[in-house]
């Protein structure tokens, strides 16, 4: 409803702004304080005073008589306050956000009829997946589920590096080393943990064997890299050998969080499909590009970038910057818009892509790069190539064990009363623990660099992941002592909804929480449209907020509240559970029904 408040508030303000013969390119509307008892306010007397030759609140005045409330369905009156205008909601902004609200899908919106793929994670396949990446399945995940609540038709998907000197060595060390060559075990049992000890052999093999025998390593990788780049088929079925083996293990990973993909796009596709021949003889073709240093490169500089793209080694192969762009082009070709989350690292990078597509007369309007910071352990950062550091899979066994131990120490009563098993602790467990990684991780703002902490994590009476998972289980916990379910619309369970009353919710804590779950479709809106997850994490801990004071100050089951009142009330609690439920599915949190 808030949307649709919005939209009307718009049109009475321009309308106003007309008749008063005032320009109405900035309508200044904005979000009251917390203290003010409207839904929105406006700002548009301060910039108007100069060319009204009226101060503020008298332009505001103007204003707010011009408006008449008894037009407007979500408004019920417009107040002044100084300068500003504030718009208070109407009975009816509440009665049609309490019906909405208890649908299972709520806060999702119309279809936009526009596709939109989202690549991210795209780690190379070299081994299991290192912790400090963790942000880039997390992440780029959330912003895949925001898109598509908000009605995009999303695809998401994995673009793998198996065309590089990486994979052109793994797969020599693959074929050269037995196991009896390695030193150490997997640390795992799992296939890429596995693998991984013939990529950590053969790039300690290069580093410290005689110079002979790492110039006849080098000439069957290179032999390798020329293949790809020939588009031999053995040379492929050779490096699929290993990266399908490794990819697989990595799907297994992510997939814990979860993390999954429509499409595992590899960029030998764009080599061996012509692609890649076809983009180089086109960059060769640009005024910008230079044979320099042994390689084609492009100049940027008059793009503001001060260091060149090379496309093309002198020795004929391609580089991941020269197939990426081949790959960007068929993203054009099959979407809409265009989404990718990168680390910091690849600043860079993207800003060199979207030149030279631009260079190559593609329209970039629709490319977009979420930019994201590394996630550190207070262990500190470490290097996957020479087998040290923390795995996603060590981050998240300890996640569910810590967060196991939390749930049997605060559950002892109710094990005894609601007879809980361990197969209830262990799904808890599970729920909270990986819940309380992705959400601590979603939570912040991607730019900024986070170190990651357990005990805020984990912490039930904080702003975290278990304090927003409580609150779903606390409203699940109320529907069925009530006889409902509460995965099922109320409408679907002979409640009328017609019938109940939003006047009957009349204490703050009730209408707060109302206007709060109000907005949870504007705030999927504007998060979807600035590609910020975050936001809709900020939105679960003040949802979770004004709920707590609902349950403490507005008993819903007691004996001596009015049937009507319980009804209503009953209805509240719904609509608050998938609001939570809904929001905490766009962040990749699992919202429990009990815990």
């Amino acid at each position: 409803m808030f949307l649709s408040l919005r939209a009307e508030v718009e049109t009475a303000l321009e309308e106003a702004l007309v008749a008063l013969d005032f320009p109405t390119d900035d309508l200044g509307i904005e979000e009251p304080p917390e203290d003010v008892p409207s839904v929105l306010a406006s700002s548009v007397a301060f910039r108007l005073a100069g060319e009204a030759g009226a101060p503020p609140p008298q332009v505001a005045s103007q204003l707010a008589d011009e408006i008449d409330a008894d037009d407007l369905t979500y408004v019920s009156e417009v107040q002044t306050q100084g300068p500003y205008l504030n718009f208070l909601p109407s009975d009816v902004y509440f009665a049609e956000t309490l019906e909405t609200a208890t649908d299972e899908r709520y806060g999702a919106l119309d279809d936009r009829e526009e596709s939109v793929v989202v690549e991210h994670t795209s780690a190379n396949p070299t081994g299991p997946v290192h912790v400090g990446r963790a942000r880039n399945p997390i992440i780029g995940d959330a912003v895949s589920n925001l898109l598509d609540m908000a009605g995009y038709d999303v695809d998401r998907h994995y673009y793998v590096n198996d065309a590089g000197r990486q994979m052109a060595v793994f797969t020599w060390a693959y074929e050269t080393f037995d196991e009896a060559d390695l030193e150490d075990e997997p640390e795992r049992d799992r296939i890429e943990y596995d693998l991984v000890r013939y990529y950590r052999k053969g790039n300690a093999y290069l580093e410290n064997a005689s110079e002979s025998e790492v110039e006849a390593a080098e000439a069957e990788i290179e032999s390798i890299m020329q293949g790809l780049e020939a588009g031999d088929e053995e040379a492929y079925e050779r490096v699929s050998e290993v990266v399908d083996q490794v990819l697989s293990g990595m799907k297994a990973c992510l997939g814990r969080l979860p993390a999954e993909f429509d499409e595992f796009v590899k960029e030998t596709r764009f080599m061996r499909n012509g692609d890649t021949d076809d983009l180089v003889a086109r960059l060769k073709a640009l005024d910008e590009a230079v044979y320099e240093e042994d390689a084609w490169q492009l100049e940027l500089d008059d793009h503001g970038i001060d260091k060149n793209l090379v496309f093309l080694r002198s020795d004929g192969t391609s580089l991941y910057a020269t197939r990426d762009l081949a790959h960007h082009e068929w993203k054009f070709d099959n979407y809409d818009r265009a989404v990718t989350v990168l680390g910091e690292d690849h600043k860079l990078q993207a800003k060199q892509v979207r030149s030279t597509l631009e260079l190559l007369d593609n329209d970039t309007d629709g490319l977009q790069q979420v930019l994201y910071s590394y996630v550190n352990l207070p262990e500190g950062k470490m290097s996957t190539r020479r087998g040290t550091g923390v795995d996603l899979d060590d981050l998240l066994d300890e996640a569910i064990d810590r967060a196991r131990e939390e749930v049997e120490d605060r559950l002892d009563d109710r094990i005894r009363d609601d007879d809980l098993d361990a197969d209830d602790i262990e799904r808890i467990a599970h729920q909270v623990g990986i819940g309380a990684v992705r959400y601590d991780i979603v939570s912040k703002q991607p730019t900024k660099a986070i170190t990651f902490e357990w005990e805020q994590a984990l912490d039930f009476e904080a702003q975290s992941a278990p304090y927003v998972q409580y609150v779903h289980a606390r409203c699940c916990g109320i529907l069925e002592e009530a006889d409902l379910d509460p995965d099922t619309d109320l409408a679907q369970q002979d409640v009328e909804l017609e019938a109940l009353e939003a006047d009957l919710l009349e204490t703050d804590a009730e209408r707060d929480l109302l206007e709060t779950i109000a907005r949870f479709p504007a705030v999927v809106d504007e998060a979807a449209d600035d590609l910020e997850p975050h936001q809709v994490a900020t939105f679960t801990r003040e949802f979770a907020d004004r709920f707590n004071a609902f349950y403490r100050e507005c008993p819903v089951l007691a004996d001596d509240v009015d049937p009507d009142v319980r009804e209503a009330r009953l209805a509240l609690v719904a609509a608050s559970k998938h609001t939570v439920a809904n929001a905490l599915s766009i962040l990749g949190v699992e919202p429990p029904r009990s815990m």
